[in-house]
């Protein structure tokens, strides 16, 4: 696919794509989502990471209401679940860990799609903004299952009923996100975090992202079944001889992916 609303580069076992609409603020269309449903996939079967980011002072501010001829005239039904649905399990289910560089305001479907990623790294002048409710809407594309998670029921309730903005600090003491980094450090400081998850065990990754995201529905003893499971998967990786073998040598291990 040639790709006119995304860029994506890969090297070094990173693969980073760019929401690349700056002037509409990296808003959405349905050609963006198929986009990015289309990089995540080929580039989750060769990358050992993906970094999602926005091009300008944007990450992303949701739904682009002038995709269509009126908001009156979205299906919104049929647009959640052909396009956005799609593109959010694509980043849940990718089998390589999946950051979101969140470099600026990540609103409505934008702080959904940032959610959908394993790992949030945001500047801290950026901001998140379930801004669905301004516009008599409810939160979509998975926020209403990521942020009471995420952040507790009690302020996932008001960041949806009063849309108010929640600042990259902020976001990350609520759990939110993972960590708020100073702009002038916050390219630096994805990239060497995408750098060390390219060189890690990805198979061992693989395991902790589907553990992690299947404890939400098992109880304790499908959780230890599952982990069990897993565990012994990973024990017979290349990856995890190499890393008991460092370990025995007293050097830093060095990861092949396998």
């Amino acid at each position: 696919m040639d790709y006119e609303t995304i860029a994506l580069e890969v090297g070094d076992g990173v693969a980073v794509l760019t929401l690349d609409r700056p002037d509409k603020m990296n808003s959405m269309n349905g050609q963006m989502r198929a986009e990015i449903t289309h990089a995540v996939r080929e580039a989750g079967e060769s990358a050992r990471v993906i970094v999602i980011t926005g091009r300008g002072r944007a990450f992303c501010t949701g739904q682009d209401l002038g995709d269509a001829s009126s908001a009156a005239a979205l299906d919104l039904e049929r647009t959640l679940r052909d396009e956005y649905t799609p593109m959010i399990r694509a980043i849940t289910d990718c089998p390589v860990p999946t950051i979101a560089a969140v470099n600026g305001p990540a609103a409505g479907a934008g702080a959904s799609l940032a959610l959908a990623c394993d790992v949030v790294i945001a500047s801290e002048d950026a901001y998140f903004l379930q801004a669905f409710a301004l516009i008599g809407l409810l939160p979509d594309a998975g926020s209403t299952w990521a942020l009471p998670r995420a952040m507790g029921l009690p302020r996932a309730m008001g960041a949806a009923l009063f849309a108010d903005r929640i600042g990259a600090q902020q976001a990350a003491d609520w759990g939110m996100i993972w960590e708020a980094v100073p702009a002038a450090d916050f390219a630096e400081s994805w990239a060497a975090r995408a750098a060390t998850l390219a060189k890690g065990p990805t198979r061992g990754y693989a395991a902790i992202k589907q553990a992690m995201r299947a404890s939400f529905a098992n109880d304790l003893e499908a959780q230890l079944t599952l982990e069990s499971q897993l565990q012994g998967q990973a024990g017979k990786t290349r990856d995890f001889r190499e890393g008991v073998l460092a370990f025995l040598e007293k050097r830093k291990a060095s990861f092949e992916g396998r």
